[in-house]
């Protein structure tokens, strides 16, 4: 077994994740990984019990082991995000429709890599011993077999309607869980994802032109194209967490996570409904980009929409029940056939395997001049 002493053992096991997961460094470039840090919103805690006191430097400073405990689980479960992303992603290079798609891929992976490198400085550096054990975790488990933290993560990535859905919708709930940990009380974990943030955004545009330049093209049938909005979109609600969620009412309490509008928010947090509230800023953000994409959408074809917030739920008050794509309650023989009818299928991925043989499936990059 691996033993992580220090971020330099951490940094060589880091090396051989990626020989294991089978991704070349070679294909990464002169990429610097390094750890960055942004600018906090603030030098004192911005909410919760510890509000207007400074933000804690040292993991020493915070009050209690239970505090410590859930900013850790926090860094935890944010790292394996990242590695994740990349072990879903890693087999898309050689079926890059252009150079820029490819060079495109290359850094969003490079980015996650280097978040998770991140993540893992904080708890190589700040939390002793059981910091050192998860970094060497989140390098130990793989999302090919299914054992990453949260579902989403553990969902293959088969091609590139896959990818660009992924990006534009998962690493967009991405955007919200950094933000929410950018008013953290714990500065190095504020710092840190402030500057992720940053490059968050390329993800993101990654994914929103993606799926234009595919809509712009008009080969792939858009029920296709809205099967993987209801596969992905599905999965992205779970993300936020459960409803009235006890951990994200301490998290709030303890100054640990914020809320995604914290800096213009003029009201007293609702603490037992934190995750909802940021899944219905997500959802209305989502229904305008879906909005502009249906700007595209040929005249007589169906339109592209947002799967009802109950559909195809793994956690929460949800899961299990068997609710359609649009809300209705079936029966649980309606309910089987019904997702098959919705999701992704192996036909489905065989039709996108013939159409993407040719050159013109997704419409070339537009580059401002």
């Amino acid at each position: 077994m691996v033993k992580i002493s220090s971020f330099d053992d951490w940094i060589q096991y880091f090396r051989e994740w990626q020989k294991d997961i089978g991704y070349d460094p070679a294909l990464l470039g002169n990429y610097n990984f390094e750890t960055k840090l942004g600018e906090l919103h603030s030098a004192e805690i911005e909410f919760g019990d510890f509000k207007g006191q400074r933000k804690w430097e040292r993991v020493g400073q915070i009050p209690n082991q239970s505090i410590r405990d859930a900013l850790m689980n926090l860094i935890v479960y944010q790292g394996d995000t990242e590695f994740a992303s990349v072990e879903q992603q890693r087999n898309l290079l050689d079926t890059a429709p252009t150079e820029y798609d490819r060079q495109a891929l290359v850094r969003v992976n490079s980015e996650e890599m280097r978040h998770g490198w991140q993540m893992c400085y904080l708890l190589v550096n700040y939390f002793g011993d059981s910091g050192k054990l998860e970094a060497r975790k989140l390098l130990e488990r793989r999302a090919f077999r299914g054992d990453r933290l949260l579902g989403s993560f553990n969902a293959p990535v088969n091609n590139w309607l896959d990818f660009f859905t992924y990006t534009e919708f998962v690493d967009r709930d991405g955007k919200y869980q950094l933000t929410m940990l950018s008013h953290s009380a714990f500065a190095p974990l504020a710092e840190s994802v402030t500057a992720m943030l940053k490059e968050e955004f390329f993800h993101m545009f990654t994914g929103h032109t993606g799926l234009t330049r595919i809509l712009r093209a008009g080969k792939i049938p858009v029920a296709i194209v809205q099967k993987y909005f209801n596969k992905w979109l599905s999965t992205a609600y779970d993300l936020f967490g459960t409803d009235h969620s006890s951990s994200a009412n301490w998290a709030y309490v303890w100054g640990l996570k914020g809320r995604f509008d914290e800096d213009e928010a003029k009201v007293p947090a609702e603490k037992d409904r934190l995750n909802d509230l940021a899944r219905d800023h997500y959802i209305a953000e989502c229904a305008k980009l879906i909005d502009q994409l249906n700007a595209l959408v040929p005249q007589g074809q169906p339109r592209l929409y947002a799967p009802d917030l109950k559909f195809n739920r793994s956690i929460g008050e949800h899961v299990g029940k068997t609710y359609g794509v649009t809300g209705e309650l079936l029966s649980a023989d309606a309910y089987k056939k019904h997702v098959t009818q919705v999701l992704p299928t192996v036909e489905d991925e065989q039709l996108l395997s013939e159409i993407i043989k040719s050159k013109d499936w997704v419409a070339q990059m537009q580059m401002k001049s």
